[in-house]
């Protein structure tokens, strides 16, 4: 009987890193209080101390990790953590239910991710042909102050989404979404101009947010049940609603987007964590 193998790939085929980004997930978990009943004075202190270390980020294993509480049933503290290994992310969550407090851990929900730069992001020139189809008369002292204004920052707009620095600012919110795929409304069967075109709109909304907003959206097609996630930090929670509200009235949005479970939450060191769920004096 002939054994069917897999071609030999070439070891620079093989890796777990990404050719550009991180990989990121979310996870929230829930204490359970029966459990964590039954624990000895000593475990829970243990436990408590290995929580600490584990969800450091000075000392983090990850590139980035941040701790957040979450507001309402659906858990009590919430984790997102990147890094260019998934391994590594995972690690993180196995060290916390294998520790002392593990027990008394339930995870609720996960989400699986990578970064990226969205094909709507355009490219200088790109940007260029846009500024002219707005009106802009190509080669115009006003044409070259926009663009070259685009290409200062579209570096660093390049390492916010593929390697961003997680804002403190003290309220989040995370959610996965879709691009609506049904008779009539089906986003993939747009000219990608349209699409374009429809993003770009929907770009101009959120720019009315900065220094009130920041976003990160991450892509998870063929990684998990939905095909993006959502990352929102605000200087105030009540940016969270009106940024949201705000841009489900552009059509990318009303016609095309379609929204899973949010996850709101309130940025915490885990020290903070354990003293508001009531674990740690």
């Amino acid at each position: 009987m002939s054994s069917h193998r897999p071609p030999q790939a070439d070891a620079a085929e093989i890796s777990l890193s990404l050719d550009q980004g991180w990989h990121c997930t979310h996870c929230f978990y829930r204490f359970d209080r029966a459990a964590l009943s039954r624990m000895s004075s000593t475990e829970t202190a243990t436990g408590c101390s290995q929580f600490l270390e584990l969800l450091d980020p000075a000392s983090s294993s990850t590139q980035r990790l941040q701790t957040s509480i979450v507001s309402g049933h659906k858990a009590d503290f919430g984790l997102m953590l990147m890094d260019p290994d998934p391994l590594v992310i995972d690690a993180v969550h196995q060290r916390l239910l294998a520790s002392k407090l593990g027990p008394a851990l339930h995870a609720t929900y996960s989400f699986v991710s990578i970064s990226e730069i969205s094909e709507y992001v355009p490219t200088p020139q790109q940007y260029a042909e846009r500024l002219v189809s707005e009106g802009e008369t190509e080669g115009s002292p006003a044409f070259q102050a926009k663009l070259e204004a685009y290409e200062k920052r579209e570096p660093m707009m390049r390492r916010h989404r593929l390697t961003p620095d997680f804002p403190t600012w003290p309220a989040t919110c995370f959610y996965p979404m879709n691009k609506m795929r049904q008779p009539g409304e089906n986003w993939f069967a747009l000219p990608f101009s349209r699409r374009s075109e429809l993003m770009a709109e929907h770009a101009k909304t959120g720019m009315q947010f900065g220094g009130k907003v920041t976003q990160l959206i991450t892509a998870s097609v063929g990684l998990d049940d939905w095909e993006w996630g959502v990352t929102l930090w605000a200087r105030n929670p009540q940016f969270l609603k009106e940024i949201v509200y705000r841009m489900r009235f552009d059509e990318a949005s009303t016609r095309y987007a379609e929204f899973g479970p949010f996850y709101t939450s309130y940025v915490a060191s885990a020290e903070e964590v354990l003293k508001h769920c009531l674990i740690a004096a």
